[in-house]
């Protein structure tokens, strides 16, 4: 396990208790090198760690005692001064050497942590992209393996979006794709996910969710969704493919292209429908 993964699985109180230790002891050796040698440099090591995995205040506190431990072991170390105020002086621009670095480590940290999102996130929608939405799938069906509980993946287009764009503009194409999202969020629990794969089309996933539970849960979805189309007028409908995954599929891959297989076959029969299928065994069930 590398540290950084180890250190976040750590408690705050463990990280804040292995911080303050390290400043203890870098005050000791800074201490017993004596005054000669400069030492303050070090003291970063604690507040960084704190500041990256704790958070920017607990980092402020770790500044505040790294410079009153540094101000200990110089005078007693025998530190002698021209004026007695100078001490104290270097212990001020020190503490404010490290809440600058404070600061700049959790903006660091902070517009990484926005980057990161960036890229996981729909821009329009707010939900998962594809590649966010990859990511937990692999982490479900590993879950799903691990403990032999089913889970189903839905996979969902818009009929006639493309005649939206092309009468009402592409503002109220992204409108309607905003309210698809926010419709599907509002109708699903909190463990579920609603992710958009590309331009009109979207994956749900169920976990724990057998056939019975999903098809009740796909069946709300659609309804939802055919009021809020209704309610707006647009002329959309949802073609759906379902699977219930019982025997776990091999890869993410293979269970999106699963669904998505489903989803076409209801676009090549008329659209406006739900066709969900029982992964791992040989009767097919559909509506």
């Amino acid at each position: 396990m590398k540290p950084q993964q180890y250190l976040y699985k750590q408690t705050k109180s463990f990280l804040i208790t292995l911080g303050l230790m390290l400043v203890v002891s870098l005050g000791l050796i800074d201490y017993l090198t004596g005054p000669e040698i400069a030492f303050s440099i070090f003291y970063l090591f604690p507040i960084l760690l704190v500041t990256w995995f704790v958070g920017r205040s607990v980092g402020i506190v770790i500044s505040i005692v790294s410079a009153v431990v540094w101000l200990l072991a110089d005078l007693l170390a025998g530190h002698i001064y021209s004026h007695q105020i100078i001490p104290y002086w270097n212990m001020s621009m020190r503490f404010g050497f490290f809440c600058i670095t404070v600061l700049i480590m959790s903006k660091l940290k902070y517009s990484l942590e926005q980057e990161r999102n960036l890229a996981r996130t729909d821009p329009l929608t707010q939900v998962p992209n594809s590649r966010h939405f990859m990511e937990l799938a692999n982490i479900e069906i590993n879950r799903a393996d691990r403990y032999r509980h089913p889970f189903t993946l839905a996979y969902l287009d818009l009929d006639n979006f493309k005649s939206v764009n092309d009468h009402f503009g592409h503002s109220v194409g992204d409108t309607l794709l905003l309210s698809v999202a926010d419709t599907i969020k509002k109708s699903i629990r909190v463990v579920d996910i609603v992710a958009r794969l590309a331009g009109d089309e979207f994956a749900i996933l169920l976990p724990e969710t057998g056939f019975e539970s999903a098809r009740l849960a796909v069946q709300r979805i659609q309804e939802n969704l055919l009021v809020c189309m209704r309610k707006n007028e647009w002329p959309v409908t949802f073609s759906i493919g379902v699977v219930t995954f019982v025997k776990i599929a091999s890869t993410v891959d293979e269970a999106i292209r699963t669904a998505d297989t489903l989803m076409y076959s209801v676009k090549n029969g008329g659209k406006n429908g739900i066709k969900h299928e029982i992964f791992g065994e040989i009767s097919r069930k559909g509506e």
